[in-house]
């Protein structure tokens, strides 16, 4: 590190909006790979209201300065609830509350409903590529989360999904926390063919069983560039979003006004599938691209057929990967599902500080313990996969 960046003021700030934040600024410091870190979708959702206090995510974004220079930057969130993290406390809150003591609100770093694996602290170029430099930063700003926390009693603070955390993740004070999700790889294939070939002849046969029953029941699936999508189209895939939610029971995350937002705002980072019969669309699935990395996100349908789901919103993706030259396609979170269709099992991780000593023991040997099982798990479900041996 040099002794002239050592010596700059520093100072850290948190903000309770994207608004506070000038959008060339934020983006400045985004990786161009990764969209849900861009200003456009973090304000799209605060000018939604999907995130807000009455939704239980408070925006408390993060941000480094340089005297007058932003150079750092971190969206953040105090949480009053678990929803939508993809990475399940709810016994750490319970154990809280059974000893009579409060577990949130905490401090989050994540995308708000996006488990996608990516950076969590964005900086200038000029500092990511010089490891002193991007050291000094990411203690920088553990230190300014953790004296947050404190100063505000605030139990813990949680790191979601990061990528190249480990430099503010030394010296003990975070607990790493591993997780599994399923994800596709593009070997050099030359079609969706040439995967198949790398197949057992029996999974390559049933996958292929699954796509003409679909073909044969007069559904055909469209995929439409952001950019071309109507409104029409648009309000189709909101209804169908939302329809994966009422059958549960259950309220979206995300309303209509978001997806018009990012739309409006991002269209060049968005790809519709459509599925149609007739000329009625009976289910939709989003997807967010990147110049490596495609992400399968939302998808619904209001007519249920079976493998619709995996049509749309795995076969369709792995298609256009290979079309497009993507090397990696993060089609979401969990599914076992995925494991017969070509998906293979990686490690995820969060980063969590507890402030209370004896709750962060406890969490401690927890993770270590499931470590341990996740990484059985995750020797077993490769096992599983459908390549030749």
């Amino acid at each position: 590190m040099t002794k002239q960046f050592e010596d700059q003021s520093l100072a850290s700030r948190f903000v309770g909006s994207m608004k506070d934040v000038p959008a060339s600024q934020w983006d400045a410091l985004v990786a161009k790979d990764y969209p849900f870190l861009r200003h456009a979708f973090l304000q799209s959702l605060e000018e939604s209201a999907c995130v807000a206090r009455d939704t239980g995510w408070l925006p408390c974004h993060y941000l480094l300065f340089a005297g007058n220079r932003l150079i750092a930057a971190a969206p953040g969130y105090l949480k009053y609830h678990s929803y939508g993290e993809y990475v399940f406390d709810w016994a750490w809150a319970d154990a809280y509350h059974q000893h009579g003591m409060e577990y949130y609100p905490k401090l989050l770093t994540a995308i708000p409903f996006t488990p996608c694996a990516g950076p969590r602290l964005l900086m200038l170029e000029e500092h990511q590529n010089d490891a002193g430099k991007r050291e000094h930063i990411y203690l920088h700003y553990k230190k300014a989360c953790i004296d947050y926390c404190s100063a505000r009693g605030v139990s813990s603070w949680h790191v979601l999904f990061p990528e190249g955390f480990e430099d503010a993740a030394q010296e003990g004070a975070l607990v790493r926390r591993s997780g599994t999700q399923f994800h596709w790889y593009n070997r050099d294939y030359e079609g969706f063919d040439d995967f198949l070939a790398r197949m057992s002849a029996n999974k390559r046969k049933s996958i292929r069983k699954e796509r003409r029953k679909l073909s044969e029941a007069g559904i055909v699936v469209k995929c439409v560039a952001g950019d071309e999508v109507d409104a029409h189209q648009l309000a189709c895939f909101h209804t169908c979003y939302q329809s994966t939610y009422l059958k549960r029971g259950q309220s979206a995350y995300l309303n209509q006004e978001f997806f018009q937002l990012i739309f409006e705002r991002m269209p060049e980072s968005l790809l519709l599938m459509l599925a149609y019969k007739g000329e009625r669309i009976i289910a939709a699935a989003l997807f967010f691209k990147g110049a490596t990395h495609l992400y399968g996100r939302y998808w619904g349908c209001l007519e249920e057929f079976k493998a619709l789901h995996f049509e749309l919103c795995y076969y369709q993706g792995i298609e256009y990967c290979i079309e497009h030259g993507l090397l990696h396609f993060d089609a979401g979170a969990q599914g076992e599902h995925k494991i017969a269709r070509g998906f293979e099992p990686i490690e995820t991780c969060s980063y969590h500080w507890v402030a209370h000593e004896g709750f962060r023991h406890a969490i401690k040997a927890f993770v270590d313990q499931e470590k341990t099982q996740i990484q059985y798990y995750m020797k077993q479900a490769s096992n599983c996969l459908p390549y030749k041996k």
